[in-house]
């Protein structure tokens, strides 16, 4: 409610308006996306719903509590962008490591961290230094860490950042799984792609003001051109010049025509799919399909 901050300068002058009069509200259970461009006052929201800043004006509530309230932080699961863990502890010391910072005793503790380190798909790796750790890696332990303590709300900073795009896809189906349980969930990220896939509201930030505000399927829908799918069909002269006749007799005009496309990601992860299924096949350059060697 009015969330502002101004840092200051040394003598106290204002030096920065990082934000300015943010009114939001994010609904319980779902994925909200806080968007905008360096330096447009995203991380600095962050800082203020953890409590690592103090806002210069207005007020923000977490699970209702004020964020000066530390209590609160007991509910709460964070990622930075860069995840800040001990380089010389494996997966399970992290995760034991961390689980007595929130006083969970040992058992559920131990109980808690192997089924995250699972859930993340470490097993293999429990016992490795995160020195060894490859970014994805480092990625998938410090969400593991975000849920020790089975968190209401969990804040996500660049969640993709580092991983390959089958590693983007399992973090963007985790994020639904976290939903659907109940949790909410608030991301940054400089991929749009991914916060158009999961986000279910949105909010986007430049220098610090608040520009837009709403559900994604809203925010997008362009409510002055339609859209047509068809199946079984194929694609001729005769057919556009129909169809170009009836969108003219009802005031439009026909702007395109042609088969629909999908998505870089889903194409990418059905040749994967694929190749896994038919080990030795590859691309062959005059061929419209990869061949079997």
């Amino acid at each position: 409610r009015k969330l502002t901050k101004i840092f200051l300068d040394f003598w106290g002058r204002k030096k920065k308006t990082a934000l300015r009069a943010l009114d939001i509200h994010v609904e319980e259970g779902e994925i909200f996306g806080l968007l905008g461009p360096t330096g447009s006052g995203k991380t600095t929201t962050i800082k203020l719903l953890l409590g690592l800043l103090y806002p210069t004006e207005g007020e923000a509530l977490v699970l209702g509590k004020p964020t000066t309230d530390v209590r609160k932080n007991a509910f709460i699961g964070y990622i930075p962008e860069e995840s800040y863990l001990y380089r010389f502890l494996t997966a399970e010391e992290t995760l034991d490591f961390y689980g007595r910072l929130f006083d969970i005793v040992g058992s559920e503790r131990r109980r808690r961290a192997a089924e995250l380190i699972e859930r993340v798909g470490l097993q293999r790796d429990r016992k490795r230094q995160l020195r060894e750790y490859s970014k994805g890696m480092r990625q998938r332990i410090g969400l593991a860490q975000a849920l020790i303590n089975n968190p209401r709300l969990v804040i996500l900073d660049e969640p993709t950042s580092g991983l390959d795009p089958l590693g983007a896809y399992w973090m963007k189906d985790l994020i639904r799984q976290l939903r659907d349980e109940g949790k909410t969930v608030i991301m940054c990220s400089h991929r749009l792609e991914d916060v158009q896939d999961i986000c279910d509201r949105i909010a986007i930030l430049h220098e610090g003001d608040l520009q837009s505000y709403g559900k994604v399927s809203a925010l997008l829908e362009d409510a002055d051109r339609l859209e047509l799918r068809a199946s079984n069909i194929k694609l001729t002269e005769e057919l556009r010049a129909e169809l170009a006749e009836v969108v003219r007799k009802h005031g439009g005009t026909l702007d395109s025509f042609g088969h629909p496309t999908t998505t870089l990601e889903d194409y990418f992860l059905k040749v994967v799919a694929e190749s896994t299924a038919r080990p030795g096949r590859r691309f062959l350059a005059d061929d419209k399909a990869p061949q079997a060697r």
